[in-house]
């Protein structure tokens, strides 16, 4: 059976490297002449990392990422502490994995050391679908084509595969995002002890952590916007227009962006959830799939539960049942991403409440919520584990008589 991935991203190279690991032929096709991982930086959650760990980064992710040892929220104006959650040795503790924060450029080059030379394809820009009863067609930008058993779209929120299965809209957020990279000596709160620290403000917010191995500190700063434009990693952003929306902030954020030299600037956008992801021989991961804002930090840690649930399924299936195994695999992610796009959703403007009563509500209910055990759901999800169990309840099901 052979797979063929759209996408060399975080989600599409995940899948490779996993499908690769358990004895799957594989190819990935991607538009990119260049493979490369731009942007800032990512939070690998223990729901991940463990799954990472297990595909042969542990070593990897211990260089160029950073353990925090807490997630802060602090106020706007006044930098006041809202709510500490320990990460660090409790996460160790309680789920069994690490936290990391890494840059996406130092995940992205591990994960493609997993994947064997020659497997990944670039210059190739998907422009058409086309399932057959036997075999799916490619065809790309430059002519050629290639066809294969099963196709899986791993190409984003535009994702010319997903829209084969079906015919939906992005929709924008109303919020757009700045982010960048400045040296760790700029940011003198973090030197004592590595932290994931939020500004919560009017509608926006700000956020930092450490990254590279603590060499460098990823910075996100969000911005109401009435416009939508492009989702390109290469989209710049105005320094002085993103300072003049936080002018009047706590000497701590306008401290850290003044050490911006640049910012990429994105609108915000995601998908409403969809009930079909799969056919008999197309399927999606990640953006592709299930497209979530930025507020819960999870997109690339779903993404890389779907690529290594996908591959246990497709590790134990054949041509003939391949169909099965992909609606399966659809049904196995569904609900669970869809509660983490719709919690993202409700935190767009729950994190981002104006100054008076709401707000001390709404501070007053994160400092007593019993933050470990509400990660518990999230954190403690084992989704290599969880495929495992389906694929043999399917199998003490087919030996029913």
């Amino acid at each position: 059976m052979r797979v063929v991935v759209v996408g060399a991203g975080i989600a599409g190279l995940t899948l490779a490297a996993s499908l690769h690991r358990r004895g799957v032929p594989c190819e990935v096709f991607e538009q990119a002449a260049v493979l490369r991982e731009v942007g800032a930086g990512i939070q690998i959650a223990p729901n991940a990392s463990r799954l990472l760990e297990r595909l042969g980064l542990a070593a990897h992710l211990a260089t160029v990422g950073v353990q925090p040892a807490a997630l802060e929220m602090h106020r706007w104006e006044d930098d006041r502490l809202i709510v500490r959650v320990p990460l660090g040795e409790e996460c160790r503790r309680q789920f069994q994995a690490p936290y990391y924060t890494v840059h996406r450029a130092d995940l992205h080059d591990g994960l493609r050391a997993l994947v064997p030379t020659g497997h990944v394809h670039l210059g190739k820009r998907c422009v058409a679908v086309e399932e057959g009863p036997d075999t799916v067609r490619l065809q790309f930008a430059d002519g050629s084509s290639t066809a294969a058993d099963v196709v899986v779209g791993a190409d984003g929120i535009h994702s010319v595969v997903r829209a084969s299965l079906v015919a939906d809209e992005r929709q924008f957020s109303g919020q757009a995002i700045y982010r960048g990279v400045v040296p760790s000596s700029a940011v003198r709160f973090l030197q004592t002890e590595p932290r994931v620290v939020l500004w919560l403000g009017p509608d926006r917010h700000c956020v930092c952590y450490p990254v590279s191995g603590g060499r460098a500190v990823s910075v996100g700063a969000t911005a109401p916007s009435a416009r939508g434009a492009s989702e390109s990693w290469l989209a710049t952003g105005d320094i002085a227009e993103l300072m003049a929306g936080y002018a009047d902030w706590c000497s701590e954020v306008r401290g850290l962006l003044t050490a911006l030299d640049r910012v990429g600037r994105w609108s915000l956008y995601d998908r409403d959830p969809i009930t079909r992801w799969s056919s008999q021989r197309i399927t999606l991961v990640g953006d592709a799939a299930h497209p979530m804002l930025p507020f819960v930090a999870q997109g690339a840690n779903q993404a890389i539960e779907d690529a290594v649930a996908l591959s246990v399924l497709l590790a134990h299936s054949s041509a003939a049942t391949v169909g099965e195994v992909l609606n399966r695999y659809a049904e196995l992610r569904r609900c669970r991403t869809e509660e983490v796009q719709r919690i993202s959703r409700r935190n767009s403007s729950a994190l981002h409440v104006p100054n008076g009563d709401r707000r001390e509500r709404r501070d007053a209910a994160i400092a007593s919520s019993q933050a470990a055990r509400e990660r518990s759901w999230l954190y403690g999800f084992d989704a290599e584990h969880a495929a495992l169990a389906d694929v043999a309840g399917a199998s003490r099901g087919s030996s029913m008589p």
